[in-house]
C-alpha cells in the first residue's frame, strides 16, 4: 500500500456472535444505509405518510459507527437528541443476508426538523459521531424467525418503544431487493430498517437498552 500523508483511520467493524471468541474475526463495515418511515405509526408521529412502493433512505458514515456497551458523548449542535431502535441487516457477498443486529439510529431532531422545513438534506441530523450504535451481529442461521421478533427500547429501565418486526411496511427481502436495484450490494453493507413509534429525547446520564428478539441487545449511556 502507498504511504499516506496522515495515518489511515481504523477499519470500522462489528463483533459477530460465535466468531470472536473462537477466531477473533469481525465484520468489516463498508456502508450504512438507513431506511426511513418503515413503520406506519412512527411515520404518523413524525407527521409523514409511509409509502410501501417507494422506500426512502439516507446514509450514515462508518466512521461514526459506535460499538454497543460504550458511552455516547452528547453531540454538539443540538438540544434535542432522540433515540430510534432498529433491526439492522448485515449483508455478505453479493448482497446475501449474513446476519442481523440490534441498532440505535441516534438523531439530532431539532436539526432534522429545520432541514425538513427547508427541504434540505438530513446529513447534520443523522450523521455525527456515535449516530449509529450497533450490537454484535447474529448470523442469520442462528437468529431464528426474525420477522416474528419483538423490538423494544428502554430508557433507564422504562420502556419507550415497542413493536414487532412484522410491522415493518417493507420487510427484509423487500428492503434488500430495493437497495440492490440502486447499488451493487457487497459484504459489509448494513441496512438499518426503520424504527417503531415512541421515539423521544434523551439526556446526559440516560441509559438506553434496545432489543430485537433473541439478538444481542444494543446499549449505551449518554455522557
Amino acid at each position: 500500500m502507498p504511504p499516506y500523508v496522515f495515518p489511515a483511520p481504523e477499519q470500522a467493524s462489528l463483533p459477530v456472535s460465535g466468531y470472536d471468541a473462537a477466531t477473533g474475526s469481525r465484520y468489516a463495515v463498508l456502508r450504512i444505509f438507513c431506511i426511513g418511515r418503515n413503520y406506519a405509526a412512527h411515520a404518523a408521529e413524525m407527521g409523514s405518510v409511509a409509502e410501501k412502493d417507494a422506500p426512502f433512505f439516507f446514509t450514515k458514515s462508518p466512521v461514526n459507527l459506535e460499538q454497543s456497551g460504550g458511552v455516547l458523548l452528547y453531540p454538539q449542535g443540538t438540544a434535542d437528541l432522540h433515540h430510534e431502535v432498529e433491526l439492522v441487516i448485515a449483508l455478505g457477498p453479493k448482497g446475501a443476508v449474513f446476519g442481523y443486529a440490534a441498532g440505535l439510529d441516534m438523531t439530532r431532531r431539532d436539526l432534522q426538523n429545520v432541514a425538513k422545513n427547508k427541504r434540505q438534506p438530513w446529513d447534520a441530523a443523522k450523521d455525527f459521531k456515535g449516530a449509529a450504535i450497533i450490537a454484535a451481529i447474529t448470523p442469520a442461521e442462528a437468529a431464528g424467525d426474525i420477522l416474528a421478533a419483538a423490538i423494544t427500547l428502554d430508557v433507564n429501565g422504562t420502556q419507550r418503544q415497542s413493536g414487532m418486526i412484522a410491522d415493518m411496511i417493507n420487510g427484509v427481502d423487500e428492503l434488500v431487493a430495493h437497495m440492490a436495484g440502486l447499488y451493487a450490494l457487497e459484504a459489509g453493507d448494513l441496512i438499518m430498517t426503520g424504527t417503531p413509534s415512541g421515539v423521544g429525547a434523551v439526556g446526559v446520564g440516560d441509559k438506553l437498552v434496545g432489543r430485537v428478539g433473541g439478538l444481542a441487545p444494543v446499549e449505551t449511556t449518554i455522557s
